[in-house]
């Protein structure tokens, strides 16, 4: 399985493995480094670069490659304004993230994917990537769903890696005690919910907005661009039983023992 990272305005992956080159050191998590044509970088909010392992705005340094979005049709005003304008000389991709020393990319999710839990605002990003430092997880997700008392409180999917034997209470608590350690207990994420798969398009972004619809119990159209939606139905009895959507089972019985 060959990762990669690339959006639909860039037109080809920004950051993959390049088969037909050569093969670089797979790390979990990363598409591995940028390919040739992009200059990826990451900046603080003061366009900064920040150091190796720092979290921040992933950008590209324009010139964009060939191949990419030249503007939007019709409409350069926006396109300047929705995409170069928040760093002068980059491209913002809107997703956010850390490059490690070896050149590695780690993409960490949109940096306006921010929930408002009892009037703090925090990063799913931020929990996401606690969860995925947990040498059982493969991949994971975390969404805020609608709390009469808080707003918004975190709930967290983990796909796990093959051949996981931890028990899923044991590893449950220990994800959720990941979290409260390094975000802190206002963060409060309470369970973390084990699961076959998430459901992603087919150019691997998951579809936490459509998982965030349906736990509120919203009819969230699925998008033209999913992988499989097989696993969105698998999924909805979960996002129903933390959410406040229409019954369809509790998630605690779906997990596997």
């Amino acid at each position: 399985m060959i990762d990669n990272w690339w959006q639909t305005e860039t037109g080809w992956p920004i950051v993959a493995n390049p088969v037909g080159i050569e093969l670089l050191e797979i790390k979990p998590g990363s598409p591995t480094r940028p390919l040739p044509g992009w200059d990826v970088q990451v900046l603080d909010a003061t366009g900064t670069p920040v150091e190796p392992g720092t979290d921040g705005a992933i950008v590209v340094k324009l010139p964009m490659p060939p191949g990419s979005l030249p503007t939007l049709w019709n409409d350069d005003e926006r396109f300047v304004a929705s995409y170069l304008s928040a760093f002068d000389g980059y491209y913002l991709t809107g997703d956010g993230g850390h490059v490690d020393a070896d050149g590695y990319v780690y993409v960490m999710g949109r940096t306006d994917d921010v929930i408002n839990v009892a009037g703090h605002r925090l990063s799913t990003g931020g929990m996401e990537e606690v969860l995925a430092a947990h040498p059982d997880v493969a991949e994971c997700a975390v969404i805020g769903v609608a709390d009469p008392l808080k707003g918004q409180i975190p709930h967290g999917f983990v796909v796990l890696k093959a051949g996981v034997t931890t028990g899923v209470a044991q590893l449950r608590g220990e994800l959720v005690q990941l979290v409260r350690d390094q975000i802190g207990a206002v963060a409060s994420l309470r369970d973390v919910a084990v699961v076959a798969a998430l459901p992603k398009t087919r150019s691997g972004k998951i579809l936490r907005k459509t998982m965030r619809g349906i736990a509120d119990g919203i009819e969230e159209p699925v998008p033209s661009t999913i992988d499989d939606v097989a696993v969105l139905d698998a999924l909805r009895p979960i996002l129903r039983g933390v959410g406040g959507g229409p019954p369809g089972g509790d998630a605690s019985e779906s997990l596997p023992s």
